[in-house]
């Protein structure tokens, strides 16, 4: 065999050259040290106020409501808890599930007193502050619908996608060897 081999005009470039990429386990512990739940929360409420915000004015705007964008609003719950949370385990995406069916709620809530304070001609945060006890069933009645619900839980999907970070080939390596020497130390 040659070893001075023609370049192919079709073949591909190789994705991975060299050796493997040599990792301590320094990484993962900083990896999973790295990892915060109250930013994840903080990240994932201050998108479902605004989203609801937002939803509610194009919806007014437009003067319909459109159920599938809690699709987007578990999407983007999603991307930020990855980004602020910096999640590896499986506490970050049943927060960010929680987080996009209470924000899909909320935002429901906020739309439907959008439109109402359109047709009593106020504001929506006056509306908002006049929600009792009596309203609370005529909204789970009138309001919200299994639509909601169905779209809901598929943006809670979305959301569990998108909220753990992404690793790569060093991180995900050193990750595991911070694991098995963590798991080692623990049976001596």
């Amino acid at each position: 065999m040659k070893n001075d081999q023609t370049k192919s005009v079709l073949r591909l470039p190789k994705r991975h050259r060299g050796a493997a990429v040599k990792s301590d386990s320094a990484l993962g512990g900083r990896l999973v040290r790295e990892q915060s739940l109250a930013n994840a929360v903080c990240a994932g409420l201050i998108i479902v106020i605004v989203f609801s915000g937002l939803w509610a004015m194009v919806s007014t705007l437009v003067d319909r409501i459109f159920p599938w964008m809690t699709l987007f609003l578990g999407g983007l719950v999603g991307l930020a808890i990855r980004r602020a949370g910096k999640g590896l385990d499986w506490r970050f995406p049943v927060l960010a599930a929680i987080v996009t069916v209470f924000g899909a709620l909320v935002s429901n809530i906020v739309v439907a007193a959008a439109f109402t304070a359109i047709e009593l001609e106020t504001s929506t945060l006056h509306v908002l502050r006049a929600v009792t006890s009596m309203t609370w069933p005529v909204f789970f009645d009138e309001v919200l619908s299994s639509v909601d619900t169905v779209y809901a839980l598929f943006g809670a999907a979305i959301a569990a996608f998108y909220a753990n970070r992404r690793l790569d080939r060093a991180e995900f390596h050193a990750l595991r060897t911070w694991q098995q020497e963590k798991t080692n130390v623990a049976k001596n």
